[in-house]
């Protein structure tokens, strides 16, 4: 198999080695040429991504912001043709769906939405690998949802990767899920680490502060797009937060045992329903 990877970030680095180390061959694009000659020299990238090869490939994976994941589709929409399946693996689905659909028709190339659910909180090649996907789960967008060729056929180019469950599903409805699983708990960390009494933690810190803050290692400039791209949906399940920790916030101050202790066993009941649905 042939596969094109535009961005040798994290996403498309993993990527690029997960096909690699399975035996294809991997072509990449990245705008710093010190990471994709970094690519090359560890043997996860074999060549330079062009639009004299893109035609050749079986895959191409677009790793890189919306913005430029359309201006990518653009550029090299008349020179993909119909060989390749092109995925993006963009964090929202809203702003690059509708209008890579509109391109892809336009130059008579096959396009799908996707987004790997999986990641680090460090974000670069260095921290790629080809594990990252191991068992994850992979959302795809298609175009339609009664091609059950296309499907078996994207998830056929995506067994290297080694998902372990895909999720059909809209552009909104990605969208509306992935702000509470993903960027309310990135906002969350990021406010928690900020208090004063993190300072001080050490000493007297376990694995609920690691687990709260881990993800507080984010990059402010990808993350900041995502929000801003997800806004509507984002800012609803904030103000969900808000409400209920005030009912928390209520029950402290008053010293309402009975209320308290109700709403801690409401969210103990809440993620053990949750959990045994989702384990079946």
């Amino acid at each position: 198999m042939k596969v094109g990877i535009a961005g040798l970030g994290l996403i498309g680095g993993s990527f690029a080695k997960a096909y690699a180390e399975a035996g294809h061959r991997v072509y990449g694009c990245e705008k710093d040429p010190s990471v994709l000659e970094f690519a090359k020299l560890s043997g996860a990238v074999a060549g330079d991504l062009k639009s004299e090869n893109i035609g050749k490939c079986d895959l191409v994976l677009i790793c890189i912001y919306p913005a430029d994941a359309l201006a990518f589709m653009k550029e090299m929409g008349p020179v993909i043709g119909k060989k390749p399946v092109v995925i993006d693996c963009c964090g929202t689905k809203r702003v690059i769906v509708e209008p890579g659909m509109k391109i892809a028709k336009k130059y008579g190339f096959t396009y799908v939405g996707g987004h790997p659910m999986a990641g680090t909180q460090y974000s670069g090649f260095k921290y790629a690998r080809g594990s990252l996907f191991k068992n994850a789960p992979m959302v795809i967008v298609p175009p339609t949802f009664d091609d059950i060729g296309l499907l078996e056929r994207v998830k056929q180019l995506l067994a290297p990767a080694g998902f372990g469950k895909y999720s059909i599903t809209t552009a909104e409805e990605h969208d509306r899920v992935i702000a509470f699983t993903s960027q309310l708990a990135h906002v969350v960390s990021s406010a928690y680490v900020k208090s004063p009494t993190a300072e001080v933690h050490q000493g007297f810190s376990a694995g609920s502060y690691k687990d709260m803050t881990r993800v507080a290692w984010l990059s402010p400039e990808m993350w900041a797009e995502l929000f801003l791209e997800d806004a509507d949906f984002l800012a609803e399940e904030i103000d969900g937060l808000i409400r209920r920790l005030g009912d928390y916030k209520k029950a402290i101050l008053e010293g309402d045992r009975p209320a308290l202790v109700r709403l801690l066993d409401e969210g103990r009941r809440r993620k053990e329903e949750i959990d045994r649905r989702t384990q079946r």
